[in-house]
């Protein structure tokens, strides 16, 4: 018989957020807008923004074996999930920086 696993998690294991949701529900409409205007990572968009994106589809990943050094892994993994994402990222950025030097 060939029975497959189900991974069940719990919300209680999850990450809990940070965020103060009753003071953002209880934020009017203006004072969200100007929070979202203070915050440079967040501006807010307009019509104009949207007419001009495009969707850009992610590469795909190849698994790879690799060895890390023991603490590097660990440091990653403390800073939270996406731990390998970010990993990529760096070398993704070290890559990018040394490319025309070859």
């Amino acid at each position: 018989m060939n029975a497959k696993r189900t991974a069940r998690r719990s919300t209680i294991s999850r990450a809990r957020s940070k965020t103060d949701w009753a003071r953002v529900d209880a934020m009017r409409e203006a004072d969200l807008e100007a929070a979202a205007r203070s915050d440079p990572d967040a501006l807010p968009t307009d019509a104009a923004f949207w007419r001009a994106a495009k969707v850009v589809l992610p590469t795909g990943k190849q698994p790879v074996s690799l060895r890390l050094d023991r603490d590097v892994v660990e440091w990653f993994k403390a800073q939270g999930r996406g731990y390998q994402s970010r990993i990529n990222a760096v070398l993704r950025s070290y890559m990018s920086v040394h490319k025309d030097t070859r």
